[in-house]
C-alpha cells in the first residue's frame, strides 16, 4: 500500500516538482481555490490517515524577501498545520523554510553556513521563516517530527540563474529537491524530532552546509546545466 502524504501549496513550483517526482506516494493536494490552509476545520478533516505533511503554502506575493512585508496569514497557516498534525495523529511534517532565514549574501566564511548557527534573517520574510522553524521546535517537544528545509532556488525551468552569484550558488535542482524530500519521508525516525537542512545543490560555489543527520547528498551542481 502506498504511503499517504499531504502537500499544501501543491500547485506552486516546488509542489509541482514533488507531485511529479513522488509518484510512488498517494498524494492529497491542498491548494487554492478548492482548499485553503487557513480553514482549520477543513484541514483537520483532510489530515487523518496520512503519514506526513509537506507544507509549502505561503503568500509569496506579499511576503517575500524583496517586499519588506509579512502577511500574518502565513503564520496562521503554519500554525494550523502543526496543530492539525498533532490533533490528527500525523507523525511527521516537512516545512518549507528558506535560505533567506539566514543572510547569505556577502558570506565569506569561514567554511559553509551551518543550519545550526543562530540565524540573522535578510528580510522580514526571512524572519517569518525563522518564526516557523522556532514553532516547529516547540511542536517537536510535543512528539511531532519536524524537518525544516531551507529551500534554495527551485525554478520551473530547472536551470540555475546566471546571476547574482549568491542566487546561483543557492540553486536547487528538481532531482535534488525530490531526493531530499524522499529521504526525509523514508527515514525511520527524525533525530530529536527536529532538524533544519539546507536545500541546495552541491555546486562548487555553494555557500551553505548541506550536512544532515539522514546523510542525504545532492547530486547536481550548476556546472552540470
Amino acid at each position: 500500500m502506498k504511503e499517504r502524504i499531504v502537500i499544501t501549496g501543491s500547485n506552486g513550483t516546488i509542489g509541482s516538482v514533488l507531485k511529479e517526482g513522488l509518484k510512488e506516494y498517494q498524494i492529497t493536494s491542498i491548494d487554492l481555490p478548492e482548499n485553503d490552509v487557513l480553514e482549520y476545520a477543513r484541514l483537520l478533516e483532510v489530515m487523518p490517515h496520512h503519514n506526513a505533511i509537506i507544507h509549502l503554502a505561503w503568500d509569496t506575493k506579499t511576503d517575500n524577501f524583496k517586499t519588506e512585508k509579512i502577511n500574518p496569514e502565513n503564520a496562521t497557516m503554519f500554525y494550523n498545520v502543526y496543530k492539525a498534525a498533532i490533533e490528527a495523529g500525523v507523525p511527521r511534517v516537512i516545512m518549507a523554510s528558506s535560505v533567506h532565514a539566514d543572510r547569505f549574501y556577502g558570506w565569506k566564511g569561514p567554511g559553509y553556513m551551518s543550519p545550526e548557527r543562530t540565524p540573522v534573517p535578510d528580510s522580514p520574510y526571512g524572519a517569518h521563516k525563522v518564526f516557523m522553524e522556532a514553532s516547529g521546535r516547540y511542536y517537536a517537544t510535543k512528539g511531532l517530527e519536524v524537518v525544516c528545509i531551507r529551500f534554495g532556488g527551485v525554478n520551473p525551468q530547472d536551470k540555475p540563474p546566471v546571476e547574482p552569484p549568491e542566487e546561483r550558488a543557492a540553486w536547487f535542482s528538481h532531482r535534488d529537491c525530490v531526493s531530499l524530500v524522499r529521504t526525509i519521508l523514508e527515514a525511520q525516525l527524525i533525530p530529536n524530532n527536529f532538524f533544519i537542512v539546507y536545500g541546495v545543490s552541491d555546486s562548487k560555489s555553494r555557500l551553505h552546509d548541506i550536512s544532515n543527520p539522514l546523510n542525504w547528498v545532492p547530486k547536481d551542481n550548476v556546472d552540470n546545466f
